[in-house]
């Protein structure tokens, strides 16, 4: 299939016949909707066909009665330069993971550099080149957001107003640097708070050289925005532990791939009761020691709503809308003004689930037909999940 937008930008794109449409707000998460209509990359209409004006498109998709979603948020990457990832020495994985339906990344530290420099200037310095080297290149369509500094020991208020004039919005994983204290970390979150910046600690014990545990005390007193891989990465704190950070904090819940699976299904359950599902957030933490996961993302979908009893339709959300909204991005949620980011999925061929959400409810993970970035499609049948019943057809890419 032929890009219809090989320039990167999109005019009208009309897409109809959606059998399913999953909005990402955890408040409505199925729209009572077949049609979106997009112009420049951004969402100008939802509804019902007939309510839409679909006239005049660039670029007609059929979704051929299947799944629409907002485009899945990967909250918690490690990205370094380029496609490629020294950890795994594996080129391309950020394409990879575009063919499970991701497309949005957040970075949570760029600490795989070989050499990573440790000192305040380098590393103000590398954070800074990290935001605009994936703000210029978006592999495969991508959007990567990066530059995010590891605290270490110097830093000053200074420093954080330094970064945020430059245009950095994140602070990396705490705890991954020399500032392991919870009153140096809570200091140093309060000056990127009010800076702008938002920042992730990491919880549990040590992954990597450098780095150590993290326990609820620290998590607590930090006060960070968001308790990053709260499922350990890959170490996890007791259940009791991880379930007392979700009823003391009020900061986002963040469930990675790379951690430990029961306690995931204990965090998501906590946030469940403590009737605060809004604030749980999926991430991979890859790539890791343990690899490179391009379908992390479905999968944890699909653990959280087969194993925790969450619905899948909630589940997606807290891939999609809970992200965007508690890191503010413009993405994640299917409404007029939002990037058209979608992935159009259908159960895979053969699951015993007779629809998409029963497929995904009994663990399986959806087929993707097609993947679209800022209403330009971005890849077809995906190489990674497996063959959709039905996949969407680009009907006309002429006026």
């Amino acid at each position: 299939m032929a890009d219809p937008a090989a320039s990167g930008t999109s005019g009208k794109v009309v897409i109809r016949n959606i059998g399913l449409l999953l909005s990402g707000d955890i408040d409505r998460p199925i729209l009572d909707a077949d049609t979106i209509v997009a112009q420049g990359g951004r969402i100008v209409a939802v509804g019902r066909e007939p309510d839409c004006d679909t006239s005049r498109p660039d670029l007609v998709v059929d979704a051929k009665a299947t799944c629409v979603a907002p485009g899945l948020i990967d909250s918690h990457v490690h990205p370094v330069f380029g496609d490629w990832t020294p950890r795994q020495n594996q080129l391309g994985w950020i394409d990879s993971t575009l063919n499970g339906g991701v497309t949005t990344m957040v970075s949570a530290g760029e600490v795989h550099l070989p050499g990573r420099p440790r000192d305040v200037v380098g590393l103000k310095a590398l954070a800074i080149t990290a935001q605009r080297a994936f703000d210029a290149f978006r592999p495969g369509g991508v959007k990567v957001l990066a530059g995010a500094p590891v605290l270490e020991k110097g830093m000053v208020e200074e420093d954080f107003a330094d970064l945020a004039r430059a245009g950095v919005k994140l602070v990396g994983e705490i705890g991954l640097g020399s500032v392991k204290a919870g009153d140096e970390a809570k200091r140093m979150v309060a000056w990127a708070r009010k800076h702008g910046l938002r920042s992730t600690i990491h919880t549990g014990g040590p992954s990597i050289p450098g780095s150590g545990l993290i326990d609820k005390d620290v998590v607590l007193e930090a006060d960070a925005d968001v308790i990053g891989h709260i499922n350990g990465g890959h170490t996890a704190l007791p259940v009791a532990h991880v379930c007392e950070l979700c009823e003391r904090s009020s900061r986002a819940i963040e469930i990675v791939h790379n951690g430990n699976e029961r306690v995931a299904i204990a965090a998501a359950k906590a946030a469940i009761e403590l009737k605060c599902p809004h604030r749980v957030i999926l991430g991979t933490d890859g790539p890791a020691g343990s690899g490179v996961q391009p379908l992390g993302i479905l999968r944890m979908i699909a653990m959280l709503s087969s194993l925790a009893g969450i619905p899948a339709e909630a589940a997606f959300c807290f891939a999609t809308g809970n992200t965007a909204r508690i890191r503010d991005l413009d993405c994640g949620l299917v409404e007029a003004g939002r990037a058209a980011d979608f992935v159009f999925m259908d159960r895979a061929q053969h699951s015993a689930g007779r629809s998409l959400l029963e497929s995904v409810g009994l663990g399986d993970l959806p087929g993707i037909g097609m993947v679209m970035i800022d209403g330009v499609v971005r890849c077809g049948r995906s190489r990674n999940t497996p063959p959709a019943t039905e996949i969407p057809v680009v009907a006309s890419a002429a006026r």
